[in-house]
């Protein structure tokens, strides 16, 4: 099979789009890059809604932490400890043995938006169960973040705001929260690339892929089982999440530039690559 008939037959398959059947022998690097970057898809899946909602949740965590009120402000805090204090493959070992084990021994809990039972079998299912894990694992480092941006807030920009006549809603909306992201965002451009390589997580967990439609890291492994060669397929991975972090920094760069944009030129601060040779 050409490169070409291999990028239609495979370039889908982790979504249920072409051959259902994967390759049994002779591999070529062709395949192996084909199916890599279709399993990738889950991986920016993952990472994307998990950011997404995260960045949402997180945002109303470090407002509770900062709040004067108790009962806001030590839920979230306990929160935030919990699941920045725990490694994350436990959170997702601990998430697996809830959703399947307790409602088969009869005990059923609410979570609010979900109740768990025996009929929601589907939090079970990688796409449903391992994005929840990483929702609340990313919004707890986020909340840290940002918690860290409003303490940082001055105290004159608020001032400002109040003697302009603003009210709580309008000063977060047109102060607080602009001036949070700008102080905040470049440790949160970190977290965000560190989320995209903690989906390789999900392959590890209890989470099954169905009907072998997993992530880039589930296939690279088929590959390394089936040729007994690691070092073509994990390369090819750690490629693929290069490129990906490189889009993630791009994006980030431009929203940096657009919170910034007040600025004058020089004083802008800027997110670089600066890789790290000596720790």
């Amino acid at each position: 099979m050409s490169c070409a008939g291999v990028i239609e037959a495979y370039g889908l398959r982790a979504i249920g789009i072409g051959e259902r059947l994967l390759p049994r022998s002779d591999f070529t690097l062709c395949d192996q890059v084909v199916l890599i970057g279709s399993g990738l898809i889950w991986n920016v899946y993952f990472g994307a809604l998990a950011l997404l909602f995260g960045f949402c949740f997180a945002t109303l965590l470090a407002v509770a932490r900062t709040s004067d009120h108790p009962l806001l402000r030590r839920p979230a805090d306990w929160f935030v400890f919990v699941f920045r204090g725990s490694p994350l493959f436990i959170q997702f070992f601990i998430a697996y043995q809830a959703f399947v084990l307790l409602p088969r021994e009869g005990i059923e809990f609410n979570l609010g938006l979900v109740e768990i039972t025996a009929q929601t079998r589907w939090l079970t299912k990688a796409w449903a169960g391992a994005l929840i894990v990483l929702f609340l694992n990313t919004s707890a480092y986020s909340a840290e973040i940002f918690t860290g941006a409003l303490r940082a807030i001055p105290k004159g920009d608020l001032e400002a705001a109040e003697a302009y006549g603003m009210g709580p809603f309008q000063k977060f909306r047109r102060v607080t929260f602009p001036t949070m992201l700008r102080l905040g965002w470049p440790a949160y451009t970190n977290e965000a690339i560190f989320l995209f390589h903690a989906t390789t997580l999900v392959f590890f967990s209890g989470f099954p892929a169905w009907q072998q439609q997993g992530d880039a890291l589930y296939y690279a492994s088929y590959f390394a089982d089936k040729t007994f060669n690691p070092f073509i397929p994990y390369p090819i991975v750690a490629g693929y999440f290069v490129m990906l972090t490189l889009c993630v920094i791009g994006l980030f760069g431009a929203a940096n530039r657009r919170l910034n944009r007040h600025l004058a030129p020089s004083q802008r601060p800027r997110l670089r690559i600066r890789p790290q040779l000596v720790r």
